[in-house]
């Protein structure tokens, strides 16, 4: 591979790392003429995938394009760039998993809206507003409400997980008190008892 700035043919792999879940092989390279080092990306080549726009229009699938949209809305949010670039990845993986040809901006839209609603309130509804052109309260309403009804589901699945580790206190043959912790209920583990009481 020649030289990005010298044009040589002498350069050489110094580094190779596997990436983006095996699929990437990404190497460091060094020009022997000049000293320069740069990086390449080896990929399979993939199916095209065109994008179906609102209007009808189609383009190329563009993995960049998730990911500016959600630096855009993550603007000035604790959310770190290496997990936006692993959130697209994956909205890739999940659309070519799929083995289709096109694909909505629609459903790309809604796959970025489900993690959003995940990883960061303020960006979701910054998304939400722009993809849906939000133009009513209506509409930002219903936006909250849907936010709200997955904190709901956060704490619920939360509150199921603590009672698989609950703890009671029940009375034992010498009239004090035991504390018994259960571990993962309905399971078929063991409890364990530790009293909580001297004679």
């Amino acid at each position: 591979m020649r030289c990005l700035k010298c044009g040589s043919k002498a350069t050489r792999v110094i580094d190779s790392r596997v990436v983006e879940d095996g699929r990437v092989v990404r190497r460091r390279r060094q020009c022997d003429q000049c000293g320069m080092r740069f990086t390449t990306h080896e990929r399979v080549a993939d199916q095209p995938v065109l994008v179906i726009k609102k209007d009808g229009r189609k383009e190329l699938f563009n993995r960049q394009k998730i990911v500016l949209g959600i630096l855009k809305a993550c603007e000035k949010r604790p959310v770190a760039v290496e997990e936006i670039e692993k959130v697209a990845q994956e909205i890739e993986r999940q659309i070519r998993q799929k083995g289709v040809r096109q694909v909505s901006s629609r459903e790309i839209g809604e796959m970025v809206m489900n993690r959003l609603l995940e990883m960061d309130d303020v960006a979701y509804i910054r998304f939400a507003s722009v993809y849906q052109e939000f133009g009513s309260l209506r509409q930002f309403a219903q936006a909250l409400s849907k936010l709200q009804k997955q904190k709901t589901k956060r704490r619920v699945a939360v509150s199921s997980k603590n009672d698989a580790r609950t703890t009671e206190l029940t009375p034992t043959a010498s009239g004090n008190s035991s504390m018994v912790v259960k571990r993962g209920k309905g399971r078929g583990e063991p409890s364990r008892e530790a009293p909580s009481g001297r004679d």
